[in-house]
């Protein structure tokens, strides 16, 4: 297994907890809110924090698989080289994108961390939030590096 595999099973499996774990207080807050008219304290913070890390351990799964929303309208008019040349740059600019997001994050939690920003109710510390979407957005950018100089699939397919 290499070690971007690696990477992409430890995030999925964060990904699989967060939404396990949001799905799970959703209804426990459902429940006490309809049933015994007392909901979750801070159900909802948790979601919100849930929902954060979620998306952004997601990041670098989508982006490893090349799974992003492209638009093709103009594809069959183009040569694989062109295609080929579009799809590294398309990750060249991702890389640098995502890498300038992932410093500015951490900067963020920076910040973050130094003011000793919680929630309102429950008062978790919010800047371990802050540094895994940080950390995420900055492996998101090196998937695409890497992908830089990984045929795209659509090449291959070309070829065969």
């Amino acid at each position: 297994m290499t070690f971007a595999q690696l990477i992409q099973k430890f995030l999925g499996l964060i990904a699989a907890i967060v939404l396990f774990v949001m799905m799970s207080i959703t209804a426990v807050d459902v429940i006490g809110r309809y049933w015994f008219n007392k909901p979750l304290a801070g159900g909802f913070e948790i979601t919100e924090m849930g929902l954060a890390v979620l998306i952004y351990c997601a990041l670098p799964l989508v982006s490893a698989r090349r799974e992003h929303i492209v638009i093709d309208t103009f594809d069959v008019f183009m040569s694989d080289g062109v295609k080929t040349f579009l799809n590294r740059l398309s990750d060249l600019i991702c890389f640098v994108c995502l890498g300038g997001l992932g410093y500015l994050l951490y900067l963020r939690a920076l910040r973050v961390a130094e003011y000793g920003d919680t929630t309102n109710v429950l008062q978790v510390p919010l800047a371990p939030v802050v540094y895994t979407m940080s950390a995420a957005i900055c492996i998101a950018a090196l998937m695409h590096l890497v992908l830089i100089f990984v045929p795209h699939p659509e090449a291959t397919q070309a070829t065969e």
